[in-house]
């Protein structure tokens, strides 16, 4: 396997005609080196904050991202905690580590979709029904895709007058412990906007309506001078492009890329193909980063394009092409077994989010 990584390496090397300089120096070119995982349960915090001593900081990473959600004893609504969540000091260990390694730590909670999955409920659409987007859409008893329903993840109306004035709560006490210049509102996703049943949303532009959503955030977060980091496939043409509905729109909110503010960060994943959307969002005037997730091929093809684009750019836009983040979508404690080969190998021996965090950022 690592002779596999290393020669994948040295083809990108190659590539872009960086012959005898390590794959670590070309990502360390990259203003943005980034990793994110859901926040450590409580159990798994030490374990956490090891890897982050012994993986992240030697690899360079300068930017984490904890995907927190209900992941923690929220203050000013506690009604929306998870059981067992990371209380105040825990972040602090987390801040700590982070900040001896000059690493920027960063936040998330979805908001606008991801209100649910599969067949439950999340947590604010559990406690406030009445912020649900689609209240007629009853959730299954056994979740299936496709359904009828179109249903793959709730939303909360962005619309409803006392939707914000919860979010803003959350937002402002996560990025007040995390004592963070930044916050990520994930946002991908979005099926459910617009919807004709909606008494406030209904018969509105969807793109509109998402980039007002973007808008209303950006403007809450400026006020503390914290920066708005969202998923960009919202922002992108899934028919036009082929990308199709998941890294991609097909609800017509891709029309949103021309009225988001220009300040916020655009985290732009694809995952099965190296596709250069990037260039898109950086001729828009948007700071972008590539995020990759367990492809070594396909991230290594990402990272020497967010080279590429870097050099060849005007210099105008030259400083919208941040770098690469590489994403996981498993609980923090499954990814640590894999890393480190205490959990059972699948039979894709390859492709596997470890792999392909250690091809893109060789320690």
């Amino acid at each position: 396997m690592q002779k596999l990584l290393s020669l994948l390496s040295l083809s990108v090397l190659l590539l872009i005609g960086h012959t005898g300089r390590s794959q670590a120096r070309l990502t360390d070119s990259l203003p943005v080196r980034g990793f994110c995982i859901a926040a450590p349960r409580a159990a798994g915090l030490n374990a956490f904050i090891k890897f982050i001593n012994e993986e992240l900081a030697p690899r360079n990473i300068n930017t984490l991202v904890l995907r927190v959600d209900y992941n923690y004893q929220y203050q000013r609504h506690p009604e929306l905690s998870d059981s067992g969540a990371l209380s105040k000091q825990d972040i602090g260990k987390l801040v700590k580590a982070c900040r001896a390694h000059q690493i920027r730590l960063i936040p998330q909670v979805n908001l606008l979709g991801h209100q649910s999955w599969a067949g439950s409920i999340g947590n604010l659409l559990r406690v406030y029904p009445q912020f649900d987007e689609t209240p007629h859409v009853k959730m299954p008893e056994k979740y299936v895709w496709p359904n009828p329903d179109g249903l793959y993840c709730k939303s909360y109306c962005p619309l409803h007058p006392e939707v914000h004035k919860i979010v803003f709560d959350l937002v402002d006490e996560i990025c007040d412990v995390f004592e963070t210049d930044a916050f990520h509102a994930g946002m991908d996703e979005v099926f459910y906007l617009g919807d004709d049943k909606c008494p406030r949303c209904g018969g509105r532009d969807k793109a509109a309506l998402f980039a007002g959503e973007v808008w209303t955030l950006r403007n809450h977060l400026a006020q503390k001078n914290r920066q708005l980091w969202i998923w960009g496939d919202r922002m992108l043409d899934g028919k036009t492009t082929g990308m199709g509905m998941w890294e991609a729109s097909m609800n017509n909110t891709h029309r949103a890329i021309d009225m988001v503010p220009k300040d916020i960060m655009v985290c732009d994943w694809h995952y099965e193909r190296a596709d250069k959307s990037a260039v898109l969002f950086a001729m828009k005037g948007l700071p972008v980063i590539t995020c990759p997730w367990r492809k070594p091929d396909v991230a290594l093809a990402q990272v020497a394009d967010m080279i590429s684009f870097r050099k060849d750019a005007t210099k105008e836009t030259k400083p919208m092409y941040q770098g690469i983040m590489q994403t996981v979508w498993s609980p923090a404690e499954s990814f640590l077994d894999e890393f480190y080969g205490r959990s059972k190998q699948g039979k894709d021996s390859v492709n596997t989010q470890s792999n392909c965090f250690r091809a893109a950022f060789v320690k």
